[in-house]
């Protein structure tokens, strides 16, 4: 049977409009979910995120190999509570409110604060953005006017606290963007890990970085970096200085927040992280770290904490204990953030010149086992 087709005019402007006008109202309804996090809530994962290269006449180069991660693949148990603690998260967003005490440092360019854990830093910014009355945070309206134009000059993790610096003007901004991607940002954070006891004291580790086929980040060997990723991407390098401050509450000398150097003691990865099946490696204990990220990759400190055996506590994505265990006062406690801090930045001032270094007030999981 013949198909007739009718002539249809469509007003393009007015369907621009409208699809415009959906956009706004799906990112209102939408919470500020990371990447990761929305991949998990799919049915299929991180699949949806990460199409893998199928061979073919045309394209025969797709079934190359790729590198292969070192660290293993997110626990199965990680996606509903990691999905849990984002929505949790995003429904006290818009109820935020920056204490006035978690403001570490303030002058005419610059506001740095202290982050509390399970906020999204989106969050902070426009809960200082409602102290100064800027409505849009980090568009250039380009007119003269005296209000702050704020803008995050550093990340941090949702469950990630510590120190987050603000800058109040473009340029400042785009001086500070530069400065932390020229390595010029000195940054240290402590980590409350559980894990078999460490055969080290001081140790530096360096390997590849990447996300695998299923879109998690991973570790990769440090001879892969370079290497091409399933859906375009590349391995590139992570450096971390860690050094132990505590093992089960009891303090190690030198604790001040000095910068990690531990050239003496060097990891190059190559291979999977073996375990250690000693007797006495099977006891896990509480490793308190000070850890310096030489690069700024994501996750970076969390996958390197996981790939020398002492996850971070409470991060469940890789493989750390969320719930407390053994007797006393943590035994059945849930964790709802990963215990991990941003304890320190030395930076040149932007404007000034001057080397300045702002600190963040220890957690009370860190201060308790350091006697502050």
């Amino acid at each position: 049977m013949p198909i007739s087709f009718s002539k249809v005019t469509v007003d393009l402007p007015a369907v621009q409009h409208n699809m415009n006008n959906n956009k706004r109202t799906l990112a209102a309804a939408v919470p500020p979910l990371s990447h990761s996090t929305a991949a998990m809530s799919l049915p299929g994962g991180f699949d949806h995120f990460q199409p893998r290269a199928r061979a073919s006449a045309a394209n025969p180069e797709a079934s190359h190999s790729y590198p292969v991660p070192l660290s293993p693949p997110l626990p199965a148990v990680s996606k509903s509570i990691e999905l849990e603690r984002a929505m949790s998260a995003s429904s006290r967003s818009s109820l935020f409110v920056l204490e006035s005490d978690r403001i570490v440092y303030e002058d005419e360019w610059l506001m740095v604060v202290n982050k509390p854990p399970g906020v999204y830093c989106e969050s902070v910014l426009e809960s200082v953005s409602r102290v100064f009355g800027v409505s849009d945070v980090s568009a250039d309206s380009g007119s003269k006017s005296t209000r702050p134009e704020l803008h995050l000059a550093n990340r941090l993790d949702r469950d990630t606290s510590g120190v987050m610096v603000i800058t109040k003007s473009h340029k400042v901004a785009a001086k500070l963007v530069k400065a932390f991607t020229q390595h010029k940002v000195k940054k240290t954070y402590v980590a409350l890990c559980i894990g078999v006891v460490p055969e080290w004291d001081k140790i530096t580790i360096k390997s590849g970085h990447g996300r695998s086929k299923f879109g998690a980040w991973r570790v990769y060997a440090a001879s892969d970096v370079g290497r091409t990723l399933p859906g375009g991407s590349f391995v590139r390098d992570m450096e971390t200085s860690f050094k132990i401050l505590s093992l089960n509450g009891q303090r190690r000398l030198s604790t001040l927040p000095e910068q990690v150097n531990a050239e003496d003691s060097m990891i190059v990865v190559e291979e999977k992280a073996l375990v250690n099946d000693n007797e006495g490696a099977k006891v896990k204990c509480e490793v308190l770290v000070r850890a310096c990220p030489k690069s700024g990759r994501t996750h970076q400190i969390r996958l390197h904490c996981q790939y020398l055996g002492i996850p971070i506590r409470g991060d469940v994505k890789y493989e750390g204990v969320y719930e407390g265990e053994g007797e006393g006062e943590g035994e059945g406690k849930v964790y709802d953030y990963h215990a991990l801090h941003a304890e320190c930045l030395s930076l040149d001032h932007p404007v000034t010149g001057e080397r300045v270094t702002f600190q963040a007030p220890l957690p009370s999981w860190a201060s308790k086992d350091l006697q502050l």
